[in-house]
């Protein structure tokens, strides 16, 4: 299987979380998806699109949100800043290219542009396309992304 090509090569039997966890990379990741009960909707039928923050993503945000964000009292917060990760459907980086602002699972939209060769979600440059599972597809990104504030 080493010969396939990435777009439409698909994980049988494992979904996000797992192909998350199997990747490697999203271990901080798959921390804030479990400290906000998301485990569980994203082991779901789906599908999504996951832009998931790498571990060298997370090691260079600011400590003090991602702890505040752990802490019980502030779970209602890292439940949007998780969600706001997730696009509801299966969406290749093909299909990303072409929108501007999708509306995130967390009800605000994320402003898609393009830097050079560099595709963006909310700033964040798209580095590992097109990562398929069984019950959607992520896309490894460089930073943390963050919803405005209301």
């Amino acid at each position: 299987m080493s010969n396939h090509d990435s777009s439409t090569f698909r994980v049988p039997g494992k979904n996000i979380v797992q192909t998350a966890a199997a990747n490697g990379s999203f271990h901080t990741l798959s921390k804030a998806l479990e400290a906000a009960d998301l485990t569980s909707v994203l082991k779901g039928t789906g599908p999504y699109s996951v832009f998931a923050p790498t571990d060298a993503a997370f090691e260079s945000f600011p400590r003090v949100h991602w702890e505040s964000w752990l802490m019980p009292e502030n779970k209602a917060e890292l439940i949007s800043v998780v969600k706001y990760h997730v696009l509801p459907g299966r969406a290749s980086v093909v299909e990303i290219d072409k929108l501007t602002a999708p509306k995130m699972m967390q009800g605000q939209t994320a402003p898609i542009t393009k830097d050079g060769d560099k595709l963006r979600i909310g700033g964040a440059a798209i580095t590992g396309p097109d990562i398929a599972s069984s019950n959607g597809v992520i896309h490894a990104i460089d930073a943390v992304i963050v919803p405005t504030k209301h």
